[in-house]
């Protein structure tokens, strides 16, 4: 148990029988009335935000998370099979509970959170920004560059990510995981 004062950045705790991540906290101490403490927390299973108050000294159920790297390994039906680094074990996990999974490929290294009492897998979240190549797109027109028009690229993963004119099928470009934008081309 931890008291409200005590929550962070990147602290879990368990609420309502589901697990949270503070997001963002303020301690707050008004002119009148109590000092409370006003937080976002974010589902861990479903991603939504909440907003949330605990008057100082409330008690609440800390989760203790671990994060390891794994190494991506393939597909098997609707799941990921993971390798952990250390100890070489295997583990399935869903393809729901991955961030990026769709620009994950084979030897891929992602960070695995588990909730450290049960052992139980969170989450598992892709670097922030990943090379990929382009297998597939339409040539660029030459003069067609008057505004920042993007046009639709298939990268090696089969995702679909969209890129500037100039990018052509061959290049290697970096894509932001979290929202699959494209970031800029790699020499």
């Amino acid at each position: 148990m931890i008291n409200a004062q005590d929550i962070k950045n990147g602290t879990c705790i368990r609420l309502d029988n589901s697990l949270y991540f503070c997001i963002e906290f303020l301690h707050v101490k008004p002119g009148k009335g109590n000092t409370f403490m006003r937080t976002k927390l974010k589902n861990v299973v479903d991603g939504r935000v909440l907003e949330r108050r605990f008057n100082i000294g409330e008690k609440l159920e800390d989760v203790r998370v671990e994060r390891r790297p794994y190494q991506y390994l393939y597909m098997d039906g609707e799941d990921a099979i993971f390798m952990n680094q250390e100890t070489y074990e295997q583990i399935p996990i869903s393809k729901e509970l991955i961030t990026g999974a769709d620009f994950m490929k084979e030897g891929d290294v992602v960070e695995v959170v588990t909730d450290a009492s049960t052992e139980s897998v969170l989450f598992a979240e892709m670097p922030i920004k990943t090379v990929l190549e382009i297998t597939y797109t339409e040539p660029g027109v030459k003069g067609d560059t008057a505004t920042n028009t993007l046009k639709p690229a298939t990268v090696e993963t089969g995702a679909t990510v969209r890129v500037p004119l100039f990018i052509n099928t061959g290049e290697k470009i970096e894509v932001d995981t979290r929202d699959g934008s494209y970031v800029n081309r790699v020499r």
